[in-house]
């Protein structure tokens, strides 16, 4: 699970990009962090580098490889 120590830098948002699921070694379709639908283990990735490939990290026999965005790291300039 993704932690953050002030909740003035997060914010939640509803948008089906955070509903699709990215075959290992796809391209990031955003920066943020996702996580593998299969064992929960979370990677930072740049929009447009590859998700990590099949077999990266351990997983239990018959788990799902597939990651999923769960934090979208907004890149547009903040008024603070």
């Amino acid at each position: 699970m993704a932690l953050y120590q002030s909740a003035q830098f997060v914010d939640t948002w509803t948008d089906p990009e955070f509903d699709k699921i990215h075959p290992p070694r796809t391209v990031a379709p955003h920066s943020g962090i996702y996580r593998c639908v299969g064992c929960g283990v979370e990677i930072a990735a740049s929009e447009g580098h590859l998700l990590p490939p099949a077999h990266a990290h351990p997983h239990r026999l018959g788990t799902r490889e597939a990651w999923q965005m769960v934090v979208y790291a907004d890149h547009r300039p903040k008024i603070v």
